[in-house]
């Protein structure tokens, strides 16, 4: 692995993903010429270069040229077909190569990179945009301490880290965290919905769903207490939220939950085996 702290980074592709881990570097105080981002779309190109002063290219050879990490950040669906392309590169190179691409594993990366390659496959989420995310990552058995470092500089640069030792549980990660905020979304989407239904003004019951989700968010991280407790505070026996809380319960709430998860878990492996 050609990998040092100080060499280049690479993103292949410009989304908002790789925007907001561009923005995320150069707010840690990475120097901006040596961020590489490849990107068919001029305005994309154009938006990058502007916004955080990054070195911008139409095609991902270029972009690579000199790079110690490379960053996949494309769909699933094409990223074979890119990689493909970058073959002779990687293999001269022998970069770290770091995939953010849900349900692509990092042996079939490896292999459609020509083999031999350091790989970390992560998972971010969209609250990275924010710098509020959470990655989770996997690194197969080429990546060396120095590479593990570079990941996670890398992607805690929008939001915290979590390691997985085992790559089968990356789905899980993908299903829980990556399209957690979903499931967030849905629920205040409900909440508000049934606040104007009980007759609250529209732009009360955003302000008041809104800040109940961002206050409940701020108590979880901040408190230390795991969620049941938190719970238990606030369900005072015989109260109004007991009473929302046991309707939850008896609708089967937990199962639903858990068969939603187990679904997108399914849909990552699907994801894998759809793109090999």
């Amino acid at each position: 692995m050609n990998t040092t702290t100080d060499a280049s980074i690479a993103f292949i592709g410009g989304g908002n993903m790789a925007r907001s881990l561009v923005g995320g570097l150069v707010a840690a105080g990475t120097d901006p010429a040596r961020i590489h981002v490849a990107d068919p779309n001029d305005v994309t190109r154009q938006a990058l270069g502007d916004d955080f002063g990054v070195r911008t290219f139409a095609s991902a050879e270029e972009a690579v040229e000199g790079a110690g990490t490379w960053v996949f950040a494309v769909k699933p669906q094409v990223m074979r077909e890119v990689c493909a392309a970058l073959i002779a590169n990687a293999q001269s190179a022998r970069p770290l190569v770091v995939s953010i691409a849900a349900g692509i594993t990092s042996s079939q990366l490896d292999r459609w990179l020509g083999g031999g390659l350091a790989v970390v496959r992560t998972m971010p989420n969209t609250p990275a945009l924010l710098g509020a995310g959470v990655t989770g990552l996997f690194a197969n058995a080429a990546v060396d301490g120095v590479g593990r470092h570079c990941a996670e500089a890398l992607l805690s640069s929008a939001g915290q880290t979590v390691w997985v030792e085992d790559e089968s549980l990356m789905d899980a990660v993908t299903a829980v965290s990556g399209s957690g905020p979903a499931y967030v979304f849905l629920l205040a989407e409900a909440m508000e919905d049934a606040a104007k239904a009980r007759g609250l003004p529209p732009d009360a019951a955003r302000i008041l769903v809104l800040q109940t989700v961002l206050g409940a968010a701020r108590m979880l991280v901040e408190s230390g207490e795991a969620p049941a407790e938190l719970r238990r505070r606030v369900t005072s026996p015989g109260g109004t939220t007991q009473a929302a809380i046991e309707t939850f319960e008896a609708g089967g709430l937990r199962a639903l939950v858990d068969d939603a998860i187990a679904n997108a878990t399914r849909r990552g492996h699907a994801l894998s085996a759809a793109n090999d």
